[in-house]
């Protein structure tokens, strides 16, 4: 199991919402850079990076800070959060991004996010509220279930989905993993499951689900889940 610390920007801080709500930000660190620098020391392979006024705005807003955080680590880079166009896609690259989260654009559409993915290293977010899509920063709920958006990228040359349950996103209340396992059934793909996670005990329950993988946040900054002990149960198990 991969797991991906995270680390949300917000006006170029590094802050954790609760339930996807901007106005619940909590800032965690003024320099993200350094954040992304202490994954590293704690034995990490990615960071996942979401551009949070990125998602509403609908274009790259925290530029900078995604900058630094690729000049002073050598972890692999995920992002996310208002990416709409080839254009954006190929600048993060050239900027060394390794791979891309398509989310809003994957439910409006879907045959980009395949072009894409055909030719770039993309993974499709699928944000949930009681199992229905939630888009636009998680401002706007969609018609559409989350496992039949799944299975539309289950041929498309997608990585990875990763899949947030937005009512446990931030909360620390244990991670979705029947939701989470809907998914990787729906699609076939590998499913990184997001939302809830608090602590060690959580990296035991996915690990015995058989989840690729799963995304960090809170419960680092909030220290109930020590990160060194969930890379070293992650080791173990693969």
């Amino acid at each position: 199991m991969t797991i991906l610390p995270a680390i949300d920007l917000k006006d170029g801080k590094a802050v954790r919402l609760s339930k996807g709500l901007m106005e619940s930000a909590k800032i965690y660190s003024d320099e993200p850079w350094q954040v992304a620098k202490r994954f590293e020391e704690l034995g990490s392979q990615w960071v996942h990076l979401v551009d949070l006024n990125g998602a509403f705005a609908g274009s790259p807003q925290n530029l900078e800070q995604i900058k630094k955080i690729r000049e002073n680590c050598n972890l692999k880079l995920e992002l996310g959060g208002g990416i709409r166009d080839e254009e954006t896609i190929k600048m993060y690259l050239d900027l060394g991004v390794d791979r891309l989260i398509l989310g809003s654009i994957a439910v409006k559409d879907p045959a980009f996010v395949k072009d894409m993915a055909s030719r770039y290293p993309i993974v499709v977010g699928i944000d949930a509220i009681d199992g229905m899509v939630a888009v636009e920063g998680w401002s706007e709920l969609s018609n559409m279930k989350a496992t039949d958006l799944a299975h539309e990228f289950a041929n498309a040359g997608v990585e990875a989905i990763i899949c947030t349950d937005v009512g446990r996103d931030g909360m620390m209340t244990g991670v979705n993993i029947d939701f989470t396992l809907s998914i990787k059934e729906a699609s076939g793909l590998e499913t990184i499951a997001s939302g809830g996670l608090r602590d060690i005990n959580d990296i035991k329950k996915l690990l015995d689900a058989k989840i690729d993988g799963t995304i960090v946040g809170k419960a680092f900054y909030e220290g109930t889940l020590d990160l060194k002990e969930a890379f070293k149960l992650a080791k173990e198990n693969r």
